[in-house]
């Protein structure tokens, strides 16, 4: 790539001589290409500003919509672009430059433990993996420089990993973010604010998921990163890159980083430094459980009036039938009918790669169920997940409370039987009279030819989902096979009817 640079320069030079217009049509179709290219990967490799430039530039040279903008305006242009690419190539010269033909020796080249992976690489087991482009600082052993730096500047590694293509995780700062965005308290809703504020981890948590406990002595402190899934003795392992840095070191931490960085990327190469193949593609499928985390704010899902809305279930179609098209959660999970709303929270709050890890070991959700209190003015409580309120629209709470009503469950192909039970709660919920449309939609959200009572349900879950994972969820919301009857399976006897 460095040379290419040095070609595309001349190429744009000769433009401010007397060519052919041949030449610069020419010229036109390789910029496009060249700055396309050049786009993708700065983009894949999380430069945005370059990603933006070359996009641009590839934009203004797209031989297909010509820009006029005159012989002399074109020069200069050419002349800059071609600057620019004489320092891209100058600096990545001189980058290689700095990298070191006999690097400094790994504290860990010794071991004799490792001689069936290379000297840098620990087996861990499959809980001890990263996910892709996710690089880690561990620490068997504090060090207090580099704890302090990371801890009050982590900007610093953020910034590196953003250079290197990799998002750089720090425990300590990890935990308190989780715990700021509410990720804590949506896995396990029944911890107490003093518990979410309380929560912590050291550098030494992915060390636990070591295959030999003793290779916990040869890593002091660093970065480790995932290299493969490898199967050992029957069974997958993670196998996991290690790179020491040190505060005592007379090296540099600035040039330390620096060294790490341009390790990991040679080693991305094909067939350097490591006998296991980089597969993204496998390691991403171990991450598939939940979805990648993302900062987020309360939505309000409740609707003071809901008559406006009501008609988005209760299309007719031919031979519909509303059983068939129910979204059983039985065979697992499916969020497809939730509403944008509920799947944007729900995908801001759940996370992949190590942070899923983490949660799952050290707030695993068990079975903890709350309480669920149905209260005298019709407000849903669950008093043991911090008195946490299920807010829903009146005609989808009525639903609701009336599947509670029934722990043997429904079958939809019944529900006419059940209109006047659920018009008199719906009434409770609207004590100053239905109008007309309210009553049409009692029909429609009673009538097994529609969509209607598909889409109450498919709310009632999304109102559960947005407030706390679906693995305790699923024991309040309406559920069920298709062809049987669907019901809420919380224990009776942990509903309170005030």
């Amino acid at each position: 790539m460095r040379y290419t640079y040095l070609i595309l320069a001349a190429m744009f030079l000769l433009c401010l001589a007397p060519m052919p217009i041949g030449y610069f049509s020419l010229v036109r179709l390789v910029a496009v290409i060249s700055f396309g290219v050049m786009a993708y990967k700065s983009y894949v490799a999380k430069k945005e500003i370059f990603a933006w430039t070359f996009g641009i530039l590839a934009l203004l040279f797209q031989p297909f919509f010509r820009i006029t903008l005159g012989r002399t305006v074109w020069n200069i242009i050419d002349v800059v672009v071609a600057i620019g690419f004489i320092l891209l190539f100058l600096y990545e010269n001189n980058m290689l430059k700095k990298i070191p033909n006999n690097p400094p020796k790994n504290p860990i080249d010794d071991s004799p433990k490792l001689d069936k992976l290379d000297k840098n690489e620990f087996a861990f087991k499959l809980s001890g993996k990263l996910a892709p482009k996710e690089l880690i600082y561990v620490a068997s052993e504090e060090d207090p420089v580099l704890s302090d730096l990371f801890e009050k500047n982590p900007e610093v590694i953020e910034g590196w990993g953003k250079m290197i293509g990799f998002h750089v995780i720090y425990l300590p700062l990890l935990m308190k973010r989780l715990a700021d965005e509410k990720v804590l308290k949506y896995r396990a809703p029944y911890l107490s604010d003093a518990e979410v504020a309380t929560a912590s981890i050291g550098n030494d948590f992915i060390l636990k998921h070591l295959e030999n406990p003793n290779d916990r002595k040869l890593i002091s402190q660093g970065f480790m990163r995932t290299e493969d899934i490898h199967r050992s003795g029957g069974k997958d392992q993670a196998i996991n890159r290690f790179y020491p840095i040190s505060s005592a070191s007379s090296e540099p931490i600035a040039d330390q980083l620096h060294r790490i960085g341009k390790q990991i990327a040679l080693e991305g190469h094909k067939g350097h430094g490591s006998r296991f193949q980089i597969d993204e593609k496998r390691l991403d499928d171990y991450q598939r459980a939940s979805l990648p985390p993302s900062k987020s704010s309360e939505p309000d899902v409740y609707y003071d009036e809901w008559d406006a809305c009501e008609d988005m279930g209760a299309s007719v179609t031919p031979s519909f039938d509303a059983d068939q098209h129910f979204n059983s959660q039985q065979m697992g999970e499916n969020t497809d009918d939730l509403i944008e709303e509920i799947k944007e929270r729900i995908a801001k709050l759940r996370q992949r790669g190590i942070a899923e890890y983490i949660l799952e070991q050290l707030i695993h959700p068990d079975d903890r169920l709350s309480r669920l209190v149905i209260t005298k003015d019709y407000r849903i409580v669950l008093p043991d997940y911090n008195n946490l309120e299920i807010k829903m629209e009146p005609l989808v709470k009525a639903v609701y409370l009336l599947f509670l009503k029934h722990p043997e469950g429904l079958l939809f192909k019944h529900l006419p039987d059940y209109r006047k039970e659920l018009t008199a709660i719906y009434n409770k919920l609207k004590p100053f009279g239905l109008s007309d449309r309210a009553l049409q939609s009692i029909e429609d959200v009673t009538n097994p030819l529609l969509n209607s009572i598909n889409e109450k349900c498919a709310r009632i879950r999304g109102a559960f989902v947005g407030q706390f994972d679906n693995y305790m969820a699923k024991n309040y919301y309406i559920d069920g096979v298709r062809g049987e009857a669907k019901k809420i399976s919380l224990p009776r006897n942990l509903v309170i009817w005030e």
